[in-house]
């Protein structure tokens, strides 16, 4: 294994760089087990062997996440009550600017901004950057260091031993589409149909998406493992709202990642509709929510003004797995990786 900054002029990877996991200026790329023989990444719960025998009681509810980002506090007072789309796009872009930082660079900078105010005594301003410098070491570590938000050997993990070939998958909420691209390339030469209401997700964060990240996947003519590039997958976008989708029971896997906790209640059942209404009889429904956790307390207070613009909870896979079995859906797979739960689910 072999860890670094990724050279300016090495953009694309291949076979030949198995085993080694760098960091870029923006994200790590992860290229070990490459044919996916450690799991131990995915931790298989096994937290509950008979899902008709849990109550709401034993589980608890989810964490709901109050804090609230300050460009949604300063839109409210002058428009009001910010609808669900508008919080999405907002979230949208700001989460965006995240990704595309150069994170040393932008780190270096705020320490020395911080250091200058110190030295100044300029008190107002040390509390600013001092935030800042904050909120870049804990996106420095979550995302890049750890690998938390995109996690591909979790996700690989979670992903692996579905009965499918050449999958249409449809992926729900899809942002920047992460998780189908990973689909993709382990169950190759099918077709992926992302679909999001808010078109910014389709022209910036999945089309400005790095086409130099490498997914681990399969070779469909040798079955040996293979690295693949978005530009070289089957990938359509689509900009709509999901209850307004004109497609029947013609996917076999239905994906959503970081969905389901967006909604009180009252939806969940609606939003599990979501899942089946696009199913193909045997298809696989695959479903992943924050986990209720301690580090993910603190990263979405600390980082509230680039997360927190809609409804969100946090919870454990027991609440999660509740909220799909009650929708009518058999759980095969449950468990949890670095800070999701992960579920993957056939309606009954």
């Amino acid at each position: 294994m072999s860890i670094g900054r990724l050279e300016e002029d090495q953009s694309y990877y291949s076979e030949k760089d198995f085993e080694t996991t760098l960091l870029t200026p923006g994200y790590r790329v992860d290229l070990r087990n490459a044919g996916n023989e450690h799991l131990d990444q995915f931790f298989n719960a096994d937290l509950v062997s008979d899902w008709s025998q849990l109550s709401w009681k034993e589980a608890g509810k989810p964490y709901e996440v109050k804090s609230v980002a300050k460009s949604k506090q300063h839109w409210e007072k002058e428009h009001g009550d910010m609808s669900v789309k508008t919080s999405w796009e907002f979230f949208n872009r700001s989460f965006h600017e995240w990704f595309v930082k150069d994170v040393p660079k932008e780190l270096t900078r705020s320490k020395k901004e911080l250091k200058k105010y110190l030295s100044r005594f300029q008190m107002r301003d040390v509390k600013a950057a001092l935030g800042e410098t904050i909120q870049l070491s804990l996106w420095n570590y979550a995302h890049r260091v750890e690998d938390g938000i995109w996690d591909p050997r979790g996700k690989r993990a979670l992903f692996e031993g579905l009965d499918v070939r050449k999958p249409r998958i449809l992926f729900l909420g899809a942002a920047e589409g992460y998780e189908a691209m990973q689909l993709y390339a382990m169950y190759p030469e099918g077709e992926v149909l992302m679909v999001d209401y808010d078109d910014f997700c389709r022209t910036d964060r999945f089309g400005h998406f790095p086409d130099s990240y490498p997914f681990l996947g399969s070779n469909p003519v040798s079955g040996h493992p293979k690295v693949w590039h978005k530009s070289e997958m089957n990938i359509h976008y689509e900009v709509n709202d999901i209850r307004n989708l004109p497609f029947g029971h013609e996917f076999d896997i239905v994906l959503s990642v970081g969905l389901l906790e967006h909604f009180p209640d009252e939806h969940k059942h609606e939003v599990m509709e979501w899942h089946r209404k696009f199913l193909k009889p045997g298809g696989y429904v695959i479903m992943t929510t924050p986990r209720l956790q301690f580090k993910s307390k603190l990263f979405y207070n600390i980082m509230a003004d680039v997360m927190n613009h809609t409804y969100r909870e946090l919870m454990d896979v027991r609440q999660m797995g509740l909220y799909v079995y009650e929708s009518g859906f058999d759980i095969l797979r449950h468990g949890y990786i670095k800070v999701h739960n992960g579920i993957v689910a056939k309606p009954r």
